[in-house]
């Protein structure tokens, strides 16, 4: 390359010369009939004083022409043959390298995606033979957990970093979908309470998604499932902290993302904890942008979530999200189930079965979860009831923004955790009490 730019130097300094050389000489020519003796004003005669023939002052035009345009032509020649060194170099770096950019590389290595960027690049392709390795050849021992299209998986990749990998069976057209959704949303948001996504992968089977690892798994196990009753109780200044969290995560998707992202499943089970109990949003197989292209969408989602519009008419909008956020919150608050079973054939919502609670300050008390009853201040409780009331409202005109619940519950639960997040272990009294 040094080579390169000495040679150009040379010739555009040759360049340079020559055209000087020229200016000079018609400088020089212009000069001399400036300086000729000036016709006298005697009357015009066609008599030709001796020695001189008619034309002779048509020759030195003709040089400067010629030297003109022989500047011109060298002038060109050395810009191109600049410029084919230039490329002839970067070719031969490029392929002496074996590189090329991660645009191309990633368009020729991913013939299921589409092409997408997120503010660190595209999303990474994860070779499949690193998951089936960090995976053990996707023992039972790795799952993490179930789900309708196939099992989320532990897996340890290179440099020790740990992972859940998120299996979806290639045969199957609404994976195909729900896995192509996921791969082109999450690789176009960040945000500390949307779930990371570190790759994916293919192969000619299955379909995989690589996300970061929460240690202290969803919300719904706490709530409901195998960790409900363990060594660790999510207190009532944790379950707030958890709830800001997730109109933090929503607050994003509705307000900050243009056009705006509507998780259309959202759910306690998809309500991740890392190992600081910070909430994250997760599994946007079911997520729509916002806009025309979200018209005459299959009627997706899970039964107690989904808002009544949206099951009943279609409409689905930001606040059919604002509506199942009040469901988990509900969870939160009575540590009931969505919807649960109350005799044979029959089942019953938790908003049919609290409502009437929610709106009796004098009841309430008595119907919050046992895990925290009598832990929080009961003015609190009140606002936070009030708020689930509000986002659960069968009219989707009456319930409030995300932005407006944001706000609501920023000062409660500030007071509530004192600036600090605890946990709290219960005692051998409290496990059998």
């Amino acid at each position: 390359m040094r080579q390169i730019v000495i040679t150009a130097i040379v010739l555009l300094q040759a360049s340079v010369l020559l055209h000087k050389s020229t200016c000079d000489v018609v400088f020089l020519n212009t000069q001399e009939e400036s300086l000729a003796p000036q016709p006298s004003s005697a009357p015009f005669t066609p008599s030709l004083s001796p020695g001189y023939r008619q034309g002779e002052h048509k020759q030195p035009s003709d040089k400067m022409r010629l030297v003109i345009s022989l500047g011109a032509s060298f002038s060109l020649v050395a810009i191109i043959l600049v410029c084919s060194l230039w490329v002839f170099h970067r070719r031969r770096n490029l392929k002496n390298s074996g590189c090329e950019c991660g645009f191309s590389r990633f368009l020729n290595r991913s013939k299921t995606l589409d092409k997408r960027y997120t503010k660190q690049g595209v999303a990474p392709l994860i070779d499949y033979s690193t998951i089936e390795k960090g995976t053990n050849g996707f023992n039972e021992s790795n799952i993490l957990g179930r789900g309708g299209f196939g099992c989320v998986y532990l897996a340890t990749l290179d440099n020790n970093v740990q992972a859940a990998v998120k299996k979806l069976d290639c045969d199957n057209d609404e994976a195909a979908k729900e896995f192509k959704c996921e791969v082109e949303i999450l690789s176009k948001i960040q945000h500390p309470n949307i779930i990371s996504l570190l790759g994916y992968s293919t192969n000619d089977t299955a379909r995989f998604i690589v996300y970061e690892l929460m240690p202290n798994v969803s919300l719904e196990s706490h709530l409901h499932g195998s960790s409900r009753g363990s060594s660790i109780t999510i207190t009532w200044p944790m379950r707030m902290k958890i709830a800001l969290d997730i109109a933090r995560g929503l607050e994003y998707l509705h307000e900050r993302c243009r056009p705006a992202i509507i998780h259309r499943d959202l759910k306690s089970s998809n309500i991740l904890l890392d190992c600081n109990f910070n909430a994250k949003i997760s599994d946007f197989g079911l997520a729509v942008v916002n806009g025309p292209k979200k018209k005459n969408l299959k009627l997706s989602g899970t039964v107690g979530y989904v808002a009544p519009e949206y099951l009943l008419d279609g409409q689905l909008t930001e606040k059919s999200d604002v509506y199942a956020f009040g469901v988990v919150l509900l969870e939160l608050l009575l540590g009931k189930k969505p919807v649960e079973k109350i005799g044979p054939g029959e089942c019953e919502s938790i908003i049919t079965w609290a409502m009437p609670y929610l709106t009796d300050r004098t009841k309430l008390p008595n119907v919050i979860d046992p895990a925290i009853k009598d832990t929080m201040d009961l003015k609190h409780l009140y606002q936070v009831a009030a708020v689930a009331v509000l986002c659960v409202q069968p009219e989707p005109s009456y319930r409030p923004l995300i932005t407006d619940v944001l706000h609501s519950l920023i000062p409660l639960v500030t007071m509530e955790l004192g600036g600090t997040l605890k946990t709290i272990r219960r005692s051998a009294s409290m496990d059998h009490s």
